[in-house]
């Protein structure tokens, strides 16, 4: 499932941060300048996460558990970069906007994706349809 979400981010100029546990953190317009699309991006990334994870069965041996069902929480607004750690730095994101997106997606629904208001302007501006 996470190399169908790699190349759907590969796909729409999505940038992983990290994977914790079963999250996928990803963001976009922040290694270069996106212009207008960043939000657009970001919703068709997450459509298209949302249906590769519907095509993958919860127990391949047993077709009756259904597919994986994800929950999706975006936000827009700034973040601080940062390393975190000396022996084992990990680069990730921090901020009033990380945290909200993830209430966000741990409030959602599953098969849905709830966004801030913020974050539902930018894509309705950049992506009307």
């Amino acid at each position: 499932l996470y190399r169908a979400f790699d190349a759907l981010a590969d796909k729409y100029r999505v940038y992983k941060i990290e994977t914790i546990g079963d999250a996928y953190l990803a963001v976009t317009n922040l290694d270069g300048d996106m212009g207008g699309c960043h939000a657009g991006n970001l919703a068709r990334f997450a459509l298209g996460a949302m249906q590769a994870a519907k095509s993958l069965p919860v127990d391949p041996d047993d077709p009756s558990k259904g597919c994986v069902n994800i929950r999706v929480g975006l936000a827009s607004g700034p973040v601080t970069a940062v390393v975190i750690g000396g022996r084992n730095p990990k680069y990730t994101l921090l901020g009033d906007t990380m945290n909200t997106a993830s209430r966000m997606e741990s409030h959602s629904i599953p098969g849905r994706v709830q966004c801030t208001e913020a974050a539902a302007a930018y894509i309705h501006a950049q992506d009307p349809d």
